[in-house]
């Protein structure tokens, strides 16, 4: 059984109660942004495309699909204890996911209520999805006698400003990604069903089909925005905001492995399929891409997941900071040369591609 560990900064939780992990740069993020500035998101020049993405969140095609069965019902003391550890893991990271998700948009459908209405419609549906996600592996964490509180979370968790157009470019992406992450793992474990071991991952198909209609809701966000797609501005951040979560992705997975070995997957492998295909995705939203079939491409981002393991190693020691902060400072610059230079390398264009099509 995972143990829950008590300590003075966490104060005030219930017993049974699992600690939230600590903040670091890989853990998920809860954000705010300027809500004045959403609300006055012109959408005219997509409406068509708004109106049908609107009209599929109201379909609301998983309202009934979040619901415990019989395969629940049961003791799961025959998980062996490495397994479990790096399930609880993922269970609240994915938890703590969907819950910052589930903040944001309820804040800006509160926001936005009266300023823009449909808009405002819009994030209140996201928000009921994301709810709903998060609930649901809360209930799973439960299986294990543990849960996150949520409340607490709400209070104590550091928020992040981002501007409009970052929330739009990153949530794009977030959701995007997770819907190639919860995919991958279903179509895998549809082949070697010897690798499933519980059962919230029967569920991740319809799951991701939530990512996806989220995904798209933003995609019009961006495209409703020229400034956005049809300036050099714009451009870069596309590039940025890829280059940030492919790395973070990567990084992730590599702090994971132990996970995706419990599921029969190669962690490395996942790893590229998932972030080809969202890039492969991105193609339909953004002005540009990054090239992932570039040679240097994964071994660059791979190494930057090496570097930060060293970093690591070097944080666990009980060493001073000042001498942590030098014994580091070799790997942090190979990290950001690897870095800059995938940003730096050609990218794909992907407005050039939607010329030749249509």
């Amino acid at each position: 059984m995972v143990n829950t560990i008590q300590n003075p900064e966490t104060q005030g939780l219930r017993p049974g109660i699992k600690n939230p992990v600590q903040e670091t740069l890989l853990t998920p993020r809860f954000y705010t942004t300027d809500f004045d500035a959403m609300a006055n998101i012109n959408l005219s020049t997509c409406e068509e495309e708004f109106s049908a993405v609107l009209q599929e969140l109201r379909a609301d095609y998983n309202r009934h699909h979040f619901v415990r069965d019989e395969q629940f019902d049961q003791s799961w003391e025959q998980i062996d204890e490495r397994t479990r550890l790096a399930f609880v893991d993922f269970l609240e990271r994915s938890c703590t996911s969907e819950f910052s998700g589930f903040l944001l948009f309820k804040e800006l459908s509160r926001q936005l209520k009266n300023r823009n209405p449909l808009l405002s419609e819009a994030f209140h549906l996201l928000a009921r999805d994301e709810a709903r996600h998060a609930g649901f592996i809360n209930k799973a964490m439960s299986d294990f006698n543990l849960s996150l509180d949520l409340g607490y979370l709400t209070k104590n968790r550091t928020y992040t400003f981002f501007k409009p157009e970052w929330i739009i470019f990153a949530v794009y992406l977030s959701e995007k990604i997770g819907y190639w992450r919860y995919i991958t793992v279903f179509r895998h474990l549809e082949k070697h069903p010897e690798h499933e071991y519980y059962p919230l991952f029967r569920y991740f198909e319809n799951w991701c089909q939530d990512e996806n209609r989220h995904g798209d809701f933003f995609k019009v966000l961006l495209r409703s925005q020229p400034n956005m797609w049809q300036s050099w501005k714009g451009r870069l951040w596309a590039r940025f905001f890829l280059l940030t979560v492919f790395a973070t992705h990567t990084l992730t997975v590599n702090e994971r492995e132990d996970f995706y070995e419990t599921l029969g997957l190669d962690a490395k492998e996942y790893n590229r399929h998932v972030v080809r295909k969202t890039n492969e995705t991105s193609l339909r939203a953004f002005p540009e891409v990054l090239d992932t079939e570039h040679p240097d491409f994964f071994r660059r981002l791979e190494q930057c997941s090496e570097n930060n393991v060293k970093n690591q190693k070097i944080d666990a020691t009980e060493k001073p900071k000042w001498v942590k902060f030098l014994l580091k400072l070799p790997t942090n610059c190979s990290t950001l040369w690897h870095l800059l230079r995938i940003y730096l390398a050609k990218p794909i264009d992907a407005e050039a591609l939607r010329a030749e099509v249509h």
